[in-house]
C-alpha cells in the first residue's frame, strides 16, 4: 500500500532539491533520513521533512510499522513562480523569476 507526503511552495528552485531527492529515492524510510541528515545543506532537512511525514501518515493512519517502510517514488516539481522587476539603466526594467518547487514522497510497506 502507498502511503504520501506533499510539501507545497518550498521556495526553493527544482535543480537545488532534486539534488537531495535523489538521495533519499528507493531507500529504506530509517536510511533515507539517516543520509539527508548528515547532508550539507538546509534544503536537505526539508527533503527529510517529507519523507518524515510520509512516514508518520502510514503509521499514524494506517497502523503500519515504520521499520518495513520503503522510499518508493520521490520527486520535485515546479512549483508558481514569483516575477519580480529590477530596474535597469534607461528607465526600463528586467524580470526576475524566484522559482519554487513542491516536493512529493510515496512510501510503500515491503509487507503488503
Amino acid at each position: 500500500m502507498e502511503f504520501k507526503a506533499v510539501t507545497r511552495n518550498t521556495g526553493i528552485p527544482v535543480r537545488k532539491i532534486r539534488l537531495y531527492v535523489n538521495i533519499a529515492r528507493g531507500k529504506k524510510v530509517d536510511t533515507a533520513l539517516r543520509d539527508l541528515a548528515f547532508a550539507p545543506s538546509p534544503h536537505a532537512q526539508l527533503v527529510a521533512k517529507a519523507v518524515a511525514s510520509a512516514a508518520a501518515n502510514a503509521e499514524n493512519n494506517y497502523t503500519r510499522d515504520r521499520d518495513g517502510l520503503f522510499v518508493s517514488k520521490i520527486y520535485a516539481d515546479e512549483a508558481p513562480a514569483a516575477k519580480r522587476f529590477r530596474p535597469r539603466s534607461r528607465g526600463r526594467a528586467s524580470s526576475i523569476l524566484k522559482r519554487s518547487s513542491h516536493i512529493t514522497v510515496i512510501v510503500e510497506d515491503r509487507g503488503a
